[in-house]
């Protein structure tokens, strides 16, 4: 006899009826809830196209360090205007099929950080490279990422190893979100939809001294802002990843802050509470904020930013279908011919930066090393056939954006640049060219001995077609 039974068995004559028949009601009730609960679960996992999990990670340096983006600045930060991010989001499509999306607040990652951070998450989970997509949204308010653009710094022993404990933990910070979102993967749903935003004007201006940094109101940009929505079955907002083309480039102060990205992404958590909002950048080298350099200015843009969001959020979105296909490649880019003699010509000059990018050339160049391409990395992530994020690296201009929509007209397509690594800009034939900042000055800051050849557009979307092939997407136009 159980505890119950002996109560019910020594008890009043008159309680035994109505508490047994409360005990058994209760029990009934309990089950049903129970039932219910098990019944629930199982319909939201089927309701469900995804498993999805979402965390994030401070990565605000915790002392003074050099902000990277301008040669200009003469000192270390001196304080923190809004906290950077790394936020990741991991996506299982049920089919054996995972992307990990990575956004960080910073200027770019290195080539030698990214390996670092793709090859733990490698040996860690077991991924394919393709399976890892980073993204950087070039804040040019955020720390140093040494050795990347070290050619417009002159640094002291304290400060360049307070870049390189910012790097390691860095590493780390990238891995904790990840092992996170992963933790916290639950059933979810994936939709798509597309807005536009105008902050940004195109900089290459023509002179008769050839192109500049202005303001060029005639020139090429893409305005489109793809919002990515994860739900909950029940239909709770958890996730945005929205893009935009456009350099982060509004401040230029000592305060670490994302620029115009970071204040739109807290503008929308602000207006949803409890989610993550997530930037991709896109093809903005050659696209500027207007106006800019002040903190009134890029919070401006990033609550204009904020609201096509809000707008896109309104609206009808596209559900997003299983499997998840994605592809990874490298390919060699070439640069122009150079001599040693052009270096050593660049060492007898006045100007601090050719002469340490020449320093650093003729070193390399008597050790033996080659220096005559960079690899560059092109990988496509390919929802079923609803949505395709293609992510470029380096300082991609906007006209591979809109090459590769007029080449993919079939395709609902985002084009994002800074991704993987940033070791350079990488021009288009049009603007090869032209010339200027972004095809040939601009390598001297990136330490590069000069411009790229003439078929560097070909070679990438060489490496295009091959990423899209392989994740099931086919050109209309095979030149665009």
């Amino acid at each position: 006899m159980n505890l119950t039974d002996e109560y019910f068995a020594t008890g009043s004559s008159f309680y035994i009826p109505l508490f047994r028949k409360l005990y058994d009601y209760y029990f009934a009730v309990m089950k049903k809830i129970l039932l219910a609960v098990v019944i629930l679960a199982f319909f939201s996992q089927i309701n469900a196209q995804f498993n999805a999990g979402i965390a994030r990670r401070v990565i605000t340096p915790d002392t003074a360090v050099w902000l990277s983006g301008y040669a200009a600045r003469t000192k270390p930060s001196t304080g923190v205007l809004h906290d950077i991010w790394a936020k990741a989001l991991v996506i299982d499509d049920n089919k054996k099929n995972r992307i990990i999306i990575v956004t960080l607040d910073i200027i770019g990652l290195s080539h030698e950080l990214a390996e670092t951070i793709s090859q733990r998450v490698i040996d860690k989970y077991g991924i394919d490279r393709s399976q890892l997509l980073l993204n950087s949204s070039h804040t040019h308010s955020g720390p140093v990422i040494w050795p990347s653009l070290s050619m417009m710094f002159e640094f002291v022993n304290k400060d360049l190893q307070a870049l390189i404990k910012y790097n390691r933990k860095l590493a780390d910070n990238v891995l904790e979100a990840i092992d996170l979102a992963i933790h916290d993967l639950k059933p979810m749903n994936l939709y798509i939809a597309h807005g536009s935003a105008n902050i940004a004007v195109n900089r290459r201006l023509p002179t008769e001294k050839g192109y500049v940094i202005g303001v060029n109101n005639d020139g090429p940009v893409d305005s489109d802002v793809p919002v990515m929505k994860v739900e909950t079955p029940d239909g709770k907002l958890k996730a945005l990843l929205f893009g935009y083309a456009c350099h982060n480039t509004t401040l230029d102060i000592y305060q670490v802050n994302g620029d115009y990205a970071g204040f739109a992404q807290i503008e929308i958590e602000k207006a949803n509470p409890g989610i993550t909002a997530m930037f991709l950048a896109g093809c903005g080298a050659d696209q500027n904020p207007n106006p800019r350099r002040t903190i009134e200015y890029a919070q401006q843009h990033g609550r204009s930013l904020a609201d096509a969001v809000q707008k896109v959020l309104s609206g009808n979105f596209i559900p997003i279908r299983p499997p998840v296909r994605t592809s990874f490649t490298t390919t060699d880019l070439e640069f122009s011919p150079w001599t040693a003699d052009q270096f050593k010509e660049e060492m007898l000059m006045e100007d601090r930066y050719r002469v340490k990018r020449a320093g650093f050339m003729l070193e390399a160049l008597d050790k033996g090393y080659d220096i005559s391409s960079v690899s560059y990395p092109v990988q496509a992530v390919r929802f079923n056939k609803d949505f395709t994020i293609l992510a470029l690296g380096g300082e991609v201009v906007v006209d591979y954006s809109l090459n590769t929509k007029k080449r993919y007209p079939a395709e609902n397509l985002f084009v994002a640049g800074y991704s993987t690594e940033v070791q350079c800009y990488i021009p288009s034939a049009r603007i090869l060219k032209e010339g200027g900042y972004e095809p040939e000055i601009s390598m001297i800051y990136y330490g590069l001995p000069g411009s790229f050849k003439g078929d560097v557009e070909e070679k990438v979307f060489s490496a295009i077609d091959r990423v899209m092939k392989k994740t099931g997407a086919k050109p209309v136009n095979r030149k665009p």
